[in-house]
Protein backbone atom coordinates (compact mmCIF):
# COMPACT_ATOMS: atom_id res chain seq x y z
CA UNK A 1 0.00 0.00 0.00
CA UNK A 2 2.83 2.38 0.90
CA UNK A 3 4.50 1.71 -2.47
CA UNK A 4 1.21 2.37 -4.26
CA UNK A 5 0.81 5.68 -2.44
CA UNK A 6 4.33 6.73 -3.40
CA UNK A 7 3.64 5.94 -7.06
CA UNK A 8 0.33 7.80 -6.95
CA UNK A 9 1.96 10.85 -5.37
CA UNK A 10 4.66 10.80 -8.06
CA UNK A 11 2.06 10.65 -10.85
CA UNK A 12 0.07 13.51 -9.33
CA UNK A 13 3.20 15.58 -8.80
CA UNK A 14 4.30 14.98 -12.40
CA UNK A 15 0.89 16.05 -13.70
CA UNK A 16 0.98 19.20 -11.57
CA UNK A 17 4.46 20.10 -12.80
CA UNK A 18 3.37 19.52 -16.40
CA UNK A 19 0.36 21.78 -15.97
CA UNK A 20 2.50 24.46 -14.34
CA UNK A 21 4.95 24.33 -17.24
CA UNK A 22 2.25 24.98 -19.83
CA UNK A 23 1.94 28.61 -20.86
CA UNK A 24 -0.86 30.08 -22.92
CA UNK A 25 -0.59 33.14 -25.15
CA UNK A 26 -3.20 35.10 -27.06
CA UNK A 27 -1.83 35.48 -30.57
CA UNK A 28 -3.01 37.73 -33.43
CA UNK A 29 -2.52 36.89 -37.09
CA UNK A 30 -4.02 37.73 -40.48
CA UNK A 31 -5.82 35.84 -43.21
CA UNK A 32 -6.06 38.26 -46.09
CA UNK A 33 -7.32 41.44 -44.42
CA UNK A 34 -9.15 39.62 -41.62
CA UNK A 35 -7.74 39.86 -38.11
CA UNK A 36 -7.74 36.49 -36.38
CA UNK A 37 -7.18 35.90 -32.67
CA UNK A 38 -5.85 32.50 -31.65
CA UNK A 39 -4.50 30.92 -28.49
CA UNK A 40 -1.09 29.24 -28.38
CA UNK A 41 -0.29 26.67 -25.68
CA UNK A 42 3.25 25.37 -25.16
CA UNK A 43 5.10 23.42 -22.49
CA UNK A 44 8.14 25.57 -21.86
CA UNK A 45 9.93 22.93 -19.81
CA UNK A 46 10.39 20.77 -22.90
CA UNK A 47 13.44 21.53 -25.00
CA UNK A 48 13.67 21.22 -28.75
CA UNK A 49 11.11 21.03 -31.48
CA UNK A 50 7.98 18.89 -31.26
CA UNK A 51 4.83 18.20 -33.31
CA UNK A 52 2.35 21.04 -33.70
CA UNK A 53 -1.42 20.64 -33.51
CA UNK A 54 -4.20 23.00 -34.56
CA UNK A 55 -7.40 22.94 -32.51
CA UNK A 56 -10.54 24.07 -34.35
CA UNK A 57 -13.39 25.25 -32.15
CA UNK A 58 -17.08 24.32 -32.00
CA UNK A 59 -19.69 26.49 -33.67
CA UNK A 60 -19.65 28.76 -30.58
CA UNK A 61 -16.27 30.14 -31.67
CA UNK A 62 -12.88 30.19 -29.98
CA UNK A 63 -13.99 29.90 -26.36
CA UNK A 64 -12.49 28.51 -23.17
CA UNK A 65 -13.26 24.92 -24.19
CA UNK A 66 -11.01 25.11 -27.27
CA UNK A 67 -8.32 26.82 -25.21
CA UNK A 68 -8.47 24.07 -22.61
CA UNK A 69 -8.03 21.38 -25.25
CA UNK A 70 -4.98 23.25 -26.55
CA UNK A 71 -3.54 23.30 -23.03
CA UNK A 72 -4.24 19.58 -22.64
CA UNK A 73 -2.26 18.91 -25.81
CA UNK A 74 0.59 21.06 -24.52
CA UNK A 75 0.62 19.02 -21.31
CA UNK A 76 1.16 15.96 -23.50
CA UNK A 77 4.20 17.61 -25.06
CA UNK A 78 2.75 19.10 -28.24
CA UNK A 79 2.59 22.76 -29.17
CA UNK A 80 -1.04 23.60 -29.86
CA UNK A 81 -2.73 26.56 -31.50
CA UNK A 82 -6.47 27.01 -30.96
CA UNK A 83 -7.54 28.78 -34.14
CA UNK A 84 -10.06 31.51 -34.88
CA UNK A 85 -12.22 30.59 -37.86
CA UNK A 86 -14.70 33.46 -37.46
CA UNK A 87 -12.40 36.46 -37.28
CA UNK A 88 -11.64 38.99 -34.53
CA UNK A 89 -12.06 36.20 -31.96
CA UNK A 90 -15.84 36.55 -32.00
CA UNK A 91 -17.99 33.99 -30.22
CA UNK A 92 -21.70 33.24 -30.18
CA UNK A 93 -24.03 33.13 -27.18
CA UNK A 94 -27.06 31.69 -28.98
CA UNK A 95 -27.39 28.72 -31.38
CA UNK A 96 -28.97 30.94 -34.02
CA UNK A 97 -25.95 33.21 -34.06
CA UNK A 98 -23.55 30.26 -33.88
CA UNK A 99 -25.28 28.65 -36.84
CA UNK A 100 -24.87 31.81 -38.91
CA UNK A 101 -21.18 32.10 -38.06
CA UNK A 102 -20.55 28.45 -38.87
CA UNK A 103 -22.54 28.46 -42.13
CA UNK A 104 -20.64 31.49 -43.42
CA UNK A 105 -17.42 29.48 -43.17
CA UNK A 106 -18.73 26.04 -44.10
CA UNK A 107 -20.33 27.36 -47.31
CA UNK A 108 -17.15 29.13 -48.41
CA UNK A 109 -14.36 26.57 -48.72
CA UNK A 110 -11.77 29.06 -50.06
CA UNK A 111 -12.40 31.27 -47.02
CA UNK A 112 -12.16 28.32 -44.62
CA UNK A 113 -8.98 27.11 -46.26
CA UNK A 114 -7.44 30.60 -46.15
CA UNK A 115 -8.10 31.01 -42.43
CA UNK A 116 -7.01 27.48 -41.55
CA UNK A 117 -3.85 27.80 -43.64
CA UNK A 118 -3.01 31.13 -42.01
CA UNK A 119 -3.14 29.46 -38.60
CA UNK A 120 -1.07 26.56 -39.88
CA UNK A 121 1.66 28.95 -41.02
CA UNK A 122 1.68 30.64 -37.62
CA UNK A 123 2.04 27.25 -35.95
CA UNK A 124 4.90 26.24 -38.24
CA UNK A 125 6.80 29.40 -37.33
CA UNK A 126 6.82 28.68 -33.59
CA UNK A 127 10.33 27.91 -32.28
CA UNK A 128 8.99 24.85 -30.46
CA UNK A 129 7.38 23.28 -33.54
CA UNK A 130 8.77 20.80 -36.02
CA UNK A 131 7.14 22.04 -39.26
CA UNK A 132 7.33 18.54 -40.72
CA UNK A 133 5.07 17.12 -37.98
CA UNK A 134 1.64 18.73 -38.07
CA UNK A 135 -1.91 17.65 -37.26
CA UNK A 136 -5.30 19.19 -36.58
CA UNK A 137 -8.22 18.28 -34.35
CA UNK A 138 -11.70 19.77 -34.29
CA UNK A 139 -14.93 19.63 -32.34
CA UNK A 140 -18.42 19.73 -33.90
CA UNK A 141 -18.06 22.57 -36.45
CA UNK A 142 -14.30 22.22 -36.04
CA UNK A 143 -14.49 18.50 -36.75
CA UNK A 144 -16.18 19.25 -40.05
CA UNK A 145 -13.51 21.86 -40.82
CA UNK A 146 -10.55 19.52 -40.30
CA UNK A 147 -12.20 16.89 -42.48
CA UNK A 148 -12.64 19.49 -45.23
CA UNK A 149 -8.97 20.42 -44.94
CA UNK A 150 -8.03 16.75 -45.33
CA UNK A 151 -10.28 16.50 -48.37
CA UNK A 152 -8.59 19.60 -49.81
CA UNK A 153 -5.24 17.85 -49.58
CA UNK A 154 -3.53 20.07 -47.02
CA UNK A 155 -0.13 18.82 -45.95
CA UNK A 156 -0.98 17.37 -42.53
CA UNK A 157 0.12 14.13 -40.93
CA UNK A 158 -3.31 13.55 -39.47
CA UNK A 159 -6.68 15.03 -38.57
CA UNK A 160 -9.12 14.04 -35.84
CA UNK A 161 -12.81 14.92 -35.82
CA UNK A 162 -14.81 14.80 -32.59
CA UNK A 163 -18.60 14.70 -33.13
CA UNK A 164 -18.21 16.65 -36.36
CA UNK A 165 -20.42 16.72 -39.43
CA UNK A 166 -19.44 14.18 -42.09
CA UNK A 167 -21.28 15.59 -45.09
CA UNK A 168 -19.62 17.78 -47.71
CA UNK A 169 -20.13 19.61 -50.98
CA UNK A 170 -16.50 18.90 -51.84
CA UNK A 171 -15.96 15.13 -51.72
CA UNK A 172 -12.43 13.79 -51.50
CA UNK A 173 -10.77 12.88 -54.78
CA UNK A 174 -8.64 9.75 -55.26
CA UNK A 175 -5.05 10.29 -54.20
CA UNK A 176 -5.60 13.80 -52.86
CA UNK A 177 -5.97 13.12 -49.13
CA UNK A 178 -2.54 13.24 -47.48
CA UNK A 179 -3.60 13.19 -43.83
CA UNK A 180 -4.48 10.08 -41.92
CA UNK A 181 -7.97 10.49 -40.49
CA UNK A 182 -9.63 9.43 -37.26
CA UNK A 183 -13.28 10.18 -36.50
CA UNK A 184 -14.90 9.98 -33.06
CA UNK A 185 -18.66 9.85 -33.42
CA UNK A 186 -21.60 9.49 -31.04
CA UNK A 187 -23.66 6.53 -32.20
CA UNK A 188 -26.81 8.18 -30.79
CA UNK A 189 -26.10 11.60 -32.28
CA UNK A 190 -29.33 12.64 -34.08
CA UNK A 191 -27.32 15.12 -36.16
CA UNK A 192 -25.33 12.32 -37.81
CA UNK A 193 -27.45 9.74 -39.61
CA UNK A 194 -26.52 6.18 -40.50
CA UNK A 195 -26.69 7.27 -44.13
CA UNK A 196 -24.21 10.07 -43.43
CA UNK A 197 -21.78 7.58 -41.90
CA UNK A 198 -22.13 5.10 -44.74
CA UNK A 199 -21.65 7.80 -47.38
CA UNK A 200 -18.61 9.20 -45.57
CA UNK A 201 -16.93 5.82 -45.29
CA UNK A 202 -17.65 5.11 -48.96
CA UNK A 203 -16.21 8.53 -49.91
CA UNK A 204 -13.02 7.93 -47.95
CA UNK A 205 -12.58 4.42 -49.32
CA UNK A 206 -13.05 5.64 -52.90
CA UNK A 207 -10.47 8.37 -52.28
CA UNK A 208 -7.97 5.88 -50.88
CA UNK A 209 -7.84 7.71 -47.55
CA UNK A 210 -6.46 6.14 -44.38
CA UNK A 211 -9.55 6.27 -42.15
CA UNK A 212 -10.29 5.02 -38.65
CA UNK A 213 -13.88 5.47 -37.48
CA UNK A 214 -14.92 4.99 -33.84
CA UNK A 215 -18.62 5.00 -32.93
CA UNK A 216 -19.59 5.34 -29.26
CA UNK A 217 -22.86 3.65 -28.25
CA UNK A 218 -24.98 5.86 -26.04
CA UNK A 219 -23.05 9.01 -26.92
CA UNK A 220 -24.83 11.93 -28.54
CA UNK A 221 -23.69 15.29 -29.90
CA UNK A 222 -20.92 17.20 -28.05
CA UNK A 223 -20.07 14.14 -25.96
CA UNK A 224 -16.58 15.48 -25.14
CA UNK A 225 -17.78 18.80 -23.71
CA UNK A 226 -18.51 18.90 -19.95
CA UNK A 227 -20.77 21.91 -20.53
CA UNK A 228 -22.94 20.12 -23.08
CA UNK A 229 -25.69 19.09 -20.64
CA UNK A 230 -26.28 22.65 -19.47
CA UNK A 231 -26.31 24.00 -23.03
CA UNK A 232 -28.65 21.23 -24.12
CA UNK A 233 -31.15 22.11 -21.39
CA UNK A 234 -30.82 25.84 -21.97
CA UNK A 235 -31.45 25.73 -25.71
CA UNK A 236 -33.38 22.47 -25.98
CA UNK A 237 -30.68 20.83 -28.09
CA UNK A 238 -29.68 17.12 -28.21
CA UNK A 239 -26.35 17.73 -26.46
CA UNK A 240 -24.93 15.61 -23.64
CA UNK A 241 -21.55 14.97 -22.09
CA UNK A 242 -20.40 11.34 -22.00
CA UNK A 243 -17.43 10.90 -19.66
CA UNK A 244 -16.58 7.41 -20.88
CA UNK A 245 -16.59 8.38 -24.56
CA UNK A 246 -14.64 11.55 -23.77
CA UNK A 247 -11.93 9.64 -21.91
CA UNK A 248 -11.69 6.86 -24.49
CA UNK A 249 -11.53 9.26 -27.46
CA UNK A 250 -8.81 11.35 -25.80
CA UNK A 251 -6.74 8.23 -25.15
CA UNK A 252 -7.31 7.04 -28.72
CA UNK A 253 -6.20 10.45 -30.00
CA UNK A 254 -2.92 10.09 -28.10
CA UNK A 255 -2.35 6.66 -29.64
CA UNK A 256 -3.16 8.09 -33.09
CA UNK A 257 -0.60 10.86 -32.60
CA UNK A 258 2.07 8.40 -31.50
CA UNK A 259 1.48 6.50 -34.75
CA UNK A 260 1.52 9.43 -37.14
CA UNK A 261 4.45 11.23 -35.49
CA UNK A 262 6.86 8.29 -35.42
Amino acid sequence: MKKLMIILCFVLASATLSQAAVKGYEINYLAGETQLKGYLAVNEKIEGKRPGVLVVHEWWGLNDYARERARMLAELGYTALAVDMYGDGKTAEHPGEAGQFAAAVRKNLPLAKERFSAALEVLKQQPSVNPDQLAAIGYCFGGAVVLEMARAGLDLDGVASFHGSLTTDNPAQPGRVKARIIVFNGADDPMISAEDIAAFKEEMQAAGADLRFINYPGATHSFTSPGADELGRKFDLPLAYNAEADAHSWQALQEFFREIFR
